[in-house]
């Protein structure tokens, strides 16, 4: 699978998060918890919402997987530990990332993960942290085979 990669530096942000546990079949519920919170609270989105996955199939069973929904907020808001729910608000560090962009279904992604992955380590870096991916299309709006997600990780260069 050839791909495009590039190596950039993230800006800091502050994000309202949903913490999640258990497969990603739940991942549509999440954006509704999250951004059900964020109106409630009155946070104003401030950008396109992410998600970061902290292992994955393969890693773990599904019911152990770990993940979180992000969406970026504006304005001056502190950080809040997560509630019951798992909802909260955090800084998110800037980060050296190598990213790509995947088009098509979400449930096909994993492909893109493993070019990455590969891209990475011929090119000198290691993976520092979770893999994350910016949603840049609105699935209610986009086909399948439309969709744009950035796939990315934190790079260091050895």
């Amino acid at each position: 699978m050839a791909i495009e990669v590039t190596v950039k530096k993230t800006e800091p942000m502050t994000v309202a998060f949903v913490s999640m546990k258990g497969p990603y079949s739940l991942i549509g519920e999440a954006f509704g918890k999250l951004y059900g919170w964020i109106g409630e609270k009155g946070y104003i989105p401030a950008g396109p919402p992410m998600g970061t996955y902290f292992n994955a199939p393969g890693q773990v069973p599904e019911e152990e997987l770990l993940w979180e929904i992000r969406s970026p907020i504006a304005g001056d808001v502190a950080p809040l530990d997560p509630d019951e729910q798992g909802l909260g608000v955090k800084q998110v560090e800037g980060a050296e990332v190598a990213a790509t962009t995947h088009k098509g279904p979400y449930d096909q992604v994993g492909a893109t993960y493993g070019a990455l992955a590969g891209w990475i380590m011929e090119h000198g870096y290691d993976i520092v942290g979770p893999g994350e991916e910016i949603y840049l299309s609105e699935p209610e709006k986009t086909p399948p085979e439309e969709l744009l997600t950035e796939v990315r990780f934190p790079v260091r260069k050895r």
